[in-house]
């Protein structure tokens, strides 16, 4: 599986079934055009401005809440978050997607605002390979909240998404506060990783992604 980030949760999963984006957004985070084709979409929350599905091409199938799916061999489970501590109370609800492509499992958590619940992590399960997880504070979780979460979830790989790239988000937090709080600062910037079963490491390791990929 070969995984790319646009930026904010906008990413493109690409395997042998076909390819799975991600809260796409009308411009990445380099500035210019973010369109890609897509099989499907996943939509972890409203207002739509924030997944504008309009600049994926072809005619990809649209999920937008939880759920069970299966789109040309690929398995997707939605799971009910929150944008929140308070259920949604204050900033709504979201949707975390388990995405199983290449005998791979990928979690993305979309713009998961609370340390998850016993419910939700067993929802989640224990065979997260690659977790897609916020960690630069604002509305999605901080650092210090994303550490907990990716100790309850025990994932082997580890992708961090919305944190400050640059001028871009300014109000976020940038990936290296996230990365001295989870005891790995020496991580590499990539321009994309591909991942497969048999390159697992045996342990949680952090990939950042740069957003300039595409």
């Amino acid at each position: 599986m070969e995984i790319i980030w646009l930026g904010q949760g906008y990413f493109r999963l690409r395997s042998r079934e076909g390819i799975v984006v991600t809260d796409p957004t009308p411009r990445k985070a380099s500035g210019g055009n973010s369109r890609l084709a897509a099989d499907v979409v996943t939509v972890s929350h409203a207002p739509v401005p924030l997944n504008e599905v309009t600049v994926v091409t072809g005619q990809p199938k649209v999920l937008a809440g939880p759920g069970e799916y299966e789109i040309k061999g690929i398995n997707i489970t939605g799971i009910r978050t929150y944008r929140d501590d308070e259920r949604g109370k204050k900033r709504g609800k979201n949707t975390s997607y388990l995405i199983e492509m290449d005998d791979l499992v990928v979690c993305h958590l979309g713009d998961l605002g609370h340390i998850l619940t016993s419910d939700q992590v067993d929802a989640i399960g224990e065979n997260v390979d690659v977790l897609l997880i916020p960690v630069g504070g604002g509305t999605t979780l901080d650092a210090a909240q994303a550490v907990e979460v990716i100790s309850l979830l025990e994932p082997r790989v580890v992708i961090p998404m919305r944190f400050q790239v640059g001028e871009i988000d300014r109000e976020l937090d940038p990936v290296e506060k996230f990365l001295r709080e989870i005891g790995q600062t020496d991580a590499e910037t990539q321009l994309k990783v591909s991942i497969g079963k048999s390159n697992l490491p045996d342990e949680t390791q952090v990939i950042v992604l740069d957003p300039r990929a595409v």
